[in-house]
Formats: C-alpha cells, sequence, structure tokens
C-alpha cells in the first residue's frame, strides 16, 4: 500500500473495488487531462465507480471516469466521459499488458488524488471475487467488529 503523504488531497475513491475486486499490485500513475478536468477534479467533481483502465497500442488508457463539467466553464467544457490516457514508465505498461492479458484479471481504478499540484490516479491489478469470497470478507470484519466491541466492554469493567 502506498505511503499517505501529508501533500495529497484524495479527489475520489472506487469503494467498491477491494469489496469486488482481490487487488495484487497498485501503481500511481500520472492522467492527461485538460484545463477545465483538472479544475473540476479540484472542485471534487470526479467519480470512479465503473472505471476501467485497457492496455492498448503500448499505452494505458482510463475509460469511464466521469469528470462533472467545470462550473465556471464556456462552451468549449470537456466531454464528462472521455478517454483518458494515463502515464507510466515503458516496463510498468509491459508489466500491465502482460498481467491483463491473463484471464482473471483487471485494471480497476482504486482512487485519484492530488499530488504536488498533479492529479494522479492509483490503479490495481485486480482479481474478481465470487459471491462466497464477498460474504466471507463480510463474515470476517463482523467478527473483528465483535471482538473490538467485546474488549472494550470488557475494559470498563475493571
Amino acid at each position: 500500500m502506498a505511503k499517505k503523504n501529508s501533500s495529497e488531497k484524495i479527489i475520489c475513491q472506487n469503494k467498491q473495488a477491494r469489496k469486488n475486486y482481490f487487488i495484487d499490485d497498485i501503481y500511481e500513475t500520472g492522467i492527461v487531462l485538460v484545463g477545465t478536468e483538472v479544475k473540476a477534479l479540484r472542485e471534487g467533481r470526479g467519480n470512479l465507480k465503473d472505471s476501467y483502465a485497457t492496455v492498448k497500442d503500448g499505452e494505458v488508457y482510463l475509460h469511464d471516469m466521469h469528470i462533472s463539467p467545470y462550473s465556471h466553464g464556456n462552451l468549449s467544457n470537456h466531454d464528462p466521459l472521455r478517454t483518458r490516457k494515463l502515464l507510466l514508465h515503458k516496463r510498468e505498461i509491459q508489466k500491465l499488458y502482460g498481467k491483463s492479458r491473463e484471464k482473471g484479471l483487471a485494471l480497476i481504478p482504486l482512487k485519484a488524488y492530488l499530488k504536488k499540484g498533479k492529479v494522479k490516479v492509483e490503479i490495481g491489478i485486480g482479481k474478481g471475487k465470487k459471491l462466497y469470497d464477498k460474504r466471507d470478507d463480510l463474515k470476517k470484519k463482523e467478527d473483528q467488529r465483535d471482538m473490538a466491541r467485546g474488549l472494550r466492554h470488557r475494559s470498563r469493567e475493571w
């Protein structure tokens, strides 16, 4: 997991990603944006739900990331659902291409954030969870909550 930097400001997160996928590797990427998109993201108008990344012709593209139009924009505002290019090193792209060709693996954007004034997107290589995996995760989460509740209750009795 990437270290939490004090200069990072999270714009949007894909909360369903960790619920629906086992995330293996995580990459920090830059993203090619136009001016009104950056301004809209600074206002917090981005959404990563249902978005995904693909590797095509040696480049990585982000599909279905919704960036609402900038509130103070003019007629030349951007298209909210346009395909955007992600910026990675060549070796990282080759690795992602190999992983994305494996059966059951997908490139999922996890979050978008500002780092030193630049917009960054964190993408992960994920394998889809089955229904029983999701149930198992939910059961583990409930068990941990119950244990924490029991410990808190026990410490009050002392």
